[in-house]
Order: structure tokens, then C-alpha cells, then sequence
């Protein structure tokens, strides 16, 4: 009997040492989406061997921001394992132009992600967002199945916290993600039910 929809949108979710999809192990996901039909995410703490200069390379852009050049793009999650997600700060603002990009989700209360190419154009411009995290691919789920597996123990979820996506070394995500729900990563133990 489903009970009432939950809402993870703009949530954490941590991945739990029980879980059991190997993909996903030590994983933090931001939940871009989060409805009835199912939930969007972006795993924001396991880089691949790509920088985003070699990524701009790819589609024939070249990037002159120095501070994104060397960052890595992330593994985002299984789904769509060809195509790029920028995680970014919302636009906008005060005298901001308004900058909304031609496929941009905003996400509500949090950040917004954007799947078309022209974020990274104005980012190649030195525009564009200030803070971004790319990855090839998300991580879906279809209708209750997130719930399922949150009913299973396989994540537990807390409140985003941007500074985490963007302003932490990636081997400290999952700590601090953990940390905001007052858990040290070493308290948790691979058996479920056996404090």
C-alpha cells in the first residue's frame, strides 16, 4: 500500500554500505527530480579520467577558465553514459542577465542542471555559471523504486548543502554529506539491523 509521496528533490543521497549495486557503492547522488513517475540524480563524488578541457575538446569548444580547465567530469550514473550534465548555481539575481539555458531543470529551492550545449558555450566565453560539476550520464529510477530501495536501507538522504557539490575535495563528499546528519562514515557497519 504506497503511503504519501515523499519528495527528495534537492536532497542528498548517500549511499549505505549495505547496498548492493556495486555502481553506486560510496556514492553521494544530488536528487535533481523527484516525482511519482520516478527520480533523476547526479552521483557529485566519483570523477572519471576525463578534464573538462578534454571534454570542451570533444565538442569543439575550447575552455579558458583556468579554475575549470583540470577539474574532472563525473561519472553521473548509468543512464546516458554519452551525454554531459552541468550542475551549476542558479542564474539570475539582481541585474543578472537572464541567463537560463535552452534545456535547464531548476531545481526547486536548490541548483539548477542543464543538458544543452549552450552552458558550455557560455562557459568557453569565461561566462556561465561560476560554480559547475559535469558529469557524463545520471542515475534514474522509475516509479517507487528509489522508495523501494530507501525502505531497503540501500541510501539514507539529508538536505543538500551546495559547498559539498562544489567547494569540497571529492574524497571528502561522502564524509561531509554523512556529517550533516551527524554520522561519522565509521560508524557505519555493513549489516543492517545489528547496532
Amino acid at each position: 500500500m504506497p503511503g504519501p509521496q515523499i519528495n527528495l528533490t534537492n536532497q542528498f543521497l548517500i549511499a549505505m554500505p549495505g547496498m548492493g549495486d556495486g555502481t553506486f557503492a560510496g556514492t553521494v547522488v544530488y536528487l535533481c527530480e523527484h516525482t511519482a513517475k520516478g527520480a533523476l540524480g547526479l552521483v557529485i563524488n566519483k570523477p572519471i579520467d576525463i578534464t573538462l578541457k578534454n571534454l570542451f575538446e570533444k565538442v569543439e569548444l575550447t575552455l579558458d577558465r583556468v579554475d575549470l580547465a583540470e577539474a574532472p567530469v563525473y561519472f553521473g550514473g548509468p543512464v546516458q553514459t554519452e551525454r554531459g550534465f552541468v550542475l551549476h548555481d542558479r542564474l539570475g539575481g539582481a541585474g543578472a542577465e537572464g541567463g537560463h539555458y535552452n534545456s535547464s531543470l531548476q531545481i526547486p529551492g536548490g541548483l539548477e542542471m542543464t543538458t544543452s550545449k549552450d552552458v558550455l558555450e557560455a562557459l568557453s566565453n569565461g561566462a556561465g555559471p561560476k560554480r559547475v560539476l559535469i558529469t557524463l550520464g545520471y542515475s534514474g529510477w522509475g516509479a517507487g523504486q528509489l522508495e523501494d530501495e530507501m525502505s531497503r536501507n540501500g541510501w539514507i538522504n539529508v538536505g543538500a548543502e551546495p559547498g559539498i557539490i562544489f567547494d569540497t575535495p571529492v574524497e571528502e563528499r561522502y564524509g561531509k554529506a554523512l556529517s550533516l546528519l551527524g554520522i561519522d562514515a565509521g560508524m557505519l557497519s555493513q549489516e543492517a539491523g545489528h547496532a
